[in-house]
């Protein structure tokens, strides 16, 4: 249970990221802001498996840049999804997903599977 209150907390963070620094992103109010993580969580769960799925040949021709466009058509769902949570344009999802995806990729250097934070020890021996 704790790895899930984690992680939840991570796409919170990352959210709340994106609304500071992309002037696009609009998300009111703590509440909203949890909500939205966890509805990210949600869908990238249960509708992001069969997109990519589905757009698997573009993907491919793309090289996997397509699943940019992909993590910022799961945003913009959320954001039709919460009367909170607001993305003005494409370019305002895209970035919104990239301040995202890198601010759960960063803390997942730190966070195990188990949704503890794991430290790496590296010993010499002289």
């Amino acid at each position: 249970m704790s790895g899930f209150v984690i992680r939840l907390l991570i796409s919170a963070l990352g959210l709340w990221l994106a609304q500071a620094l992309i002037p696009g992103v609009e998300i009111h109010g703590a509440g909203t802001l949890l909500v939205a993580a966890l509805l990210l969580g949600v869908v990238n769960a249960f509708v992001r498996p069969l997109i990519v799925l589905l757009t698997l040949p573009i993907t491919v021709l793309t090289l996997g840049l397509f699943l940019w466009v992909i993590n910022a058509a799961m945003l913009g769902l959320v954001a039709k999804l919460l009367d909170g949570f607001t993305l003005h344009g494409l370019g305002s999802a895209l970035l919104g997903a990239l301040v995202v995806s890198c601010t759960s990729w960063i803390a997942s250097w730190y966070v195990g599977a188990s949704g503890r934070f794991e430290v790496m020890i590296v010993r010499r021996d002289f």
